[in-house]
């Protein structure tokens, strides 16, 4: 029996017992009342140490919107340095290609500049060795110089030569130049096509071409004439 009254006593089917507190309601409310009054003062002392401490009192809102202005002044500042530093960049860029530009135009010049030099030296070097083969005690007012002539299997023979007006600043010469060959064709005198090119000299000229003689002629020799209208102005023959 005391075994059964002990297990209905630590199972479900033990009685239930409540405990009631014996403070009255209103003490309980009373309680409740103070606790709320005191969080609420906790909550409005850390509202206002908040504010204190981002500065919103009444007196900092002024400081505030100062700050304020005066970032977005130095925000344009820093705008206006910008544009004026793009401004720059592009100035000093396009500097920068007009000196690359004038650069090569000075070395384009310096080079043709050379060029002319050594074109002028070499032309002072031919007029002192054609004024080198006019003979002192020459009478004549255009002379030929260096004729010559190379002749080649095939039966083509090229040749050159020099007129050379003898006198200095004399006015230009307008006439023709004829070549002439002769030689043997079958154990006889033969004699080519004569061969005529217009020219023009003012000091010296030099004059080449070529022609083409029949492969069973031996050449021996050719002919060279300025001729001015009617009048031969000089004449030069040399033996190949």
């Amino acid at each position: 029996m005391r075994f059964r009254l002990l297990r209905r006593r630590l199972t479900i089917s033990a009685p239930r017992m409540s405990v009631r507190s014996a403070m009255p309601w209103p003490v309980r409310w009373a309680v409740a009342a103070i606790m709320l009054g005191f969080c609420a003062a906790i909550a409005l002392w850390a509202f206002e140490f908040g504010r204190d401490i981002a500065g919103l009192e009444n007196g900092s809102q002024g400081e505030l919107l100062q700050l304020r202005a005066q970032a977005i002044a130095l925000k344009a500042e820093v705008d206006a340095a910008r544009e004026q530093r793009d401004q720059a960049q592009s100035i000093a860029n396009t500097a920068g290609t007009l000196v690359a530009a004038e650069k090569a135009s000075s070395e384009q010049v310096a080079l043709q500049v050379k060029q002319l030099e050594a074109e002028n030296r070499k032309l002072k070097d031919d007029l002192g060795f054609f004024e080198k083969l006019i003979p002192a005690d020459s009478t004549d007012a255009v002379a030929i110089r260096g004729l010559q002539a190379d002749t080649f299997d095939n039966g083509k023979v090229r040749w050159q030569v020099l007129v050379i007006q003898n006198k200095k600043n004399a006015p230009e010469l307008q006439g023709r130049l004829e070549i002439a060959f002769n030689g043997v064709l079958n154990g006889k005198p033969w004699s080519g096509p004569v061969t005529t090119l217009p020219i023009k000299v003012q000091q010296y000229g030099r004059f080449e071409g070529a022609a083409d003689i029949p492969a069973q002629v031996s050449v021996k020799g050719l002919t060279a004439k300025v001729i001015d209208g009617t009048a031969v102005k000089a004449s030069q023959t040399t033996k190949l």
